[in-house]
């Protein structure tokens, strides 16, 4: 087995990792929008916050099997490696995903990393080997869509106004594109209440999000042509940021979006800031966007809260996704 890089500039081994991704994609995940090379390459080049993954293409005898990546952030948990191993549902059970996880393994050690972390889809046989390599599920996130044509919009006003009266100390600002410098150090302390979701069993510290990571995560999404939305909560006496969510609109398949943060500050909670943020958006998504048809989201299993109020707004489930962990 040939396990090489794949550079964001080199088209065609993009394109054939992202076909190898597709592939994996329409046998495990059908439900999903189908991997592009161009969105494969913006991935490559910004990754989620300007730290983009190693992204690899395994081949035996000039034919691709596999592609995989190697995730590790200079902000926090300098302990975790994170790994993504994705085979060709044609060359499965050869032995090729052991090979790419014990390679990437071996890496994980040579830096000095003392965790190893990964996710699937929830199936026998990525339980089986997940377990095979000593990997133990730590956390159950469950992947949902809301479908904007089968919103009710008497339904929505009326979440909208139910969560107004009981959050009249706080004014909704919306803002599109990237935060002003001014204004970045108090987002960033606001996105730090995402910490506060679950993290089940996972060995993760708190992830740090210093002004310039934050910033770092708007260039990466902008760069790519897309379209940043965020509705922020402000306290009306003290002025400080409690709450805020956050959508992305893809630029090159506007009708697709996705959620990103949405969170609410711990001082700030039990006010309905979190539903009355997202019929927010979904308010504003209709008259900015009106193209766009689908939000996907992703809440932990365990987040009891979110999950509530995702229903509310007619999110339904599409997969159950594990993330794996164990020692190096």
């Amino acid at each position: 087995m040939e396990i090489s890089e794949v550079a964001w500039t080199d088209e065609d081994r993009v394109r054939r990792f992202a076909a190898v991704r597709e592939s994996v994609r329409a046998s495990d995940q059908p439900w999903g929008h189908p991997v592009l090379a161009s969105r494969t390459a913006a991935m490559l080049r910004h990754g989620w916050d300007g730290e983009p993954a190693l992204g690899l293409l395994a081949s035996v005898d000039g034919v691709d099997v596999a592609a995989a990546e190697y995730e590790v952030t200079t902000y926090d948990n300098r302990h975790l490696a994170w790994l993504t191993v994705e085979v060709h549902p044609a060359h499965r059970r050869r032995g090729h995903g052991t090979s790419i996880v014990e390679a990437l393994l071996d890496r994980a050690r040579a830096e000095g990393r003392t965790s190893a972390g990964g996710t699937s889809w929830d199936s026998g046989p990525a339980r089986a080997f997940a377990a095979a390599h000593g990997f133990e599920v730590g956390l159950v996130e469950v992947n949902r869509r809301q479908v904007l044509a089968a919103v009710d919009p008497g339904v929505l006003e009326q979440l909208h106004a139910d969560a107004l009266g009981h959050a009249g100390d706080y004014l909704l600002e919306r803002r599109s594109g990237a935060t002003p410098a001014a204004d970045l150090a108090a987002l960033a302390e606001l996105t730090a209440a995402i910490n506060d979701a679950p993290a089940g069993d996972l060995d993760m510290e708190d992830e740090a999000f210093p002004p310039e990571r934050v910033a770092a995560y708007e260039r990466a999404w902008l760069d790519r042509g897309d379209r940043l939305l965020r509705v922020v909560a402000r306290h009306r006496a003290s002025g400080e940021p409690a709450g805020q969510t956050v959508v992305v609109v893809e630029g090159e398949r506007p009708e697709i979006a996705e959620q990103h943060d949405t969170s609410v500050a711990r001082a700030h909670r039990g006010h309905r800031l979190g539903l009355l943020l997202k019929t927010e958006m979904v308010r504003w998504l209709a008259e900015a966007e009106p193209q766009v048809s689908t939000i996907d989201t992703w809440n932990a299993e365990s987040n009891g809260h979110m999950v509530g109020v995702n229903e509310l707004l007619g999110y339904q489930v599409l997969g159950r996704a594990l993330h794996w962990q164990r020692r190096i």
